[in-house]
């Protein structure tokens, strides 16, 4: 193996801990989430994780990332991952580039990144949900590319998000740990508002850098999706707002719309994972002909 692959397999390991980690505290945070959804309702909700019983992983992970998601460091974020492209390729390519950083030491017990995405897609279509939802759960994660482009750490890839530029809510998980943040200190950043206006938007304020940020900016000029699509990719991992309440002083009647759809996705997001493996050779053709409809066949990334 080369030190290159070596170095993807790596990342792919942390990756899969991390995220698996956060995954599991996550899916016990949103057990009263929109019951439309009918492909989990046989699944204990209950089983998961609570957040003082969550790993030391997951713990640490959220310290590291409250301590770094600074103002500052989003902007830079911004300006290294969103004027330039790093690579130009199809979705369905993106998604076996984005299989590359999975451990595959244990295929048996460790789902790889294009299962999960086609674990989501097909329990989205099991309930009849319309195509552009099926192909939204069929890309939401792809945003992860960012530790193949040069992400500094697991911090600014995956997690729950917040806004940074304003006061942190409590409603965050572990809001304590973001005392070690230096805008909390910091009079422009820390007041209720921060540098915004009363109900701005959602749209006019900066989420902590992640997978879901990075991947709704590339998206929302190189698609089709509706506006409750690129909603569901940006704000899957924003629980504060769309699990805890948090942030509505920021919102306009827009945002508060596209809440709903934002709730109705993340049901799948979190409770597909299965042990049932997805094939993809046998999807691809399905899912190759929704991407034709909502993407062009090369993406800037």
């Amino acid at each position: 193996m080369s030190v290159v692959s070596e170095g993807i397999a790596r990342k792919g390991r942390e990756l899969d801990e991390v995220s698996d980690a956060i995954d599991e505290v996550n899916v016990r945070k949103g057990q009263l989430w929109d019951d439309k959804s009918n492909f989990d309702e046989e699944k204990d909700k209950n089983a998961f994780r609570d957040y003082e019983n969550a790993c030391q992983g997951v713990k640490n992970f959220y310290l590291e990332q409250h301590e770094m998601q600074t103002v500052r460091f989003n902007i830079r974020a911004r300006i290294k991952f969103l004027r330039r492209t790093r690579a130009k390729m199809g979705i369905w390519e993106a998604m076996e580039l984005l299989n590359t950083l999975v451990d595959d030491s244990d295929p048996d017990t460790s789902l790889s990144q294009i299962e999960h995405l086609l674990q989501t897609a097909e329990a989205i279509r099991r309930d009849g949900k319309p195509e552009w939802m099926q192909v939204t759960g069929l890309v939401h994660d792809l945003g992860k590319l960012l530790l193949v482009f040069g992400s500094e750490g697991q911090w600014d890839v995956v997690g729950d998000t917040f806004v940074v530029g304003c006061q942190f809510s409590d409603k965050c998980i572990y809001p304590e740990t973001f005392a070690k943040n230096p805008d909390a200190s910091n009079p422009m950043f820390n007041s209720k508002y921060g540098i915004y206006d009363p109900h701005c938007g959602l749209e006019n304020v900066m989420l902590s850098w992640g997978h879901d940020e990075y991947l709704y900016h590339v998206l929302k000029d190189q698609s089709t999706l509706p506006p409750e699509a690129l909603a569901m990719i940006r704000y899957h991992s924003f629980y504060p707002w769309h699990r805890e309440g948090a942030y509505d002083y920021l919102c306009n009647d827009e945002d508060r719309k596209l809440l709903a759809a934002v709730k109705a996705f993340n049901p799948y997001d979190l409770y597909s994972k299965s042990d049932e493996r997805a094939s993809p050779e046998e999807l691809r053709p399905y899912y190759e002909g929704l991407i034709a409809k909502f993407f062009p066949p090369i993406i800037h990334w």
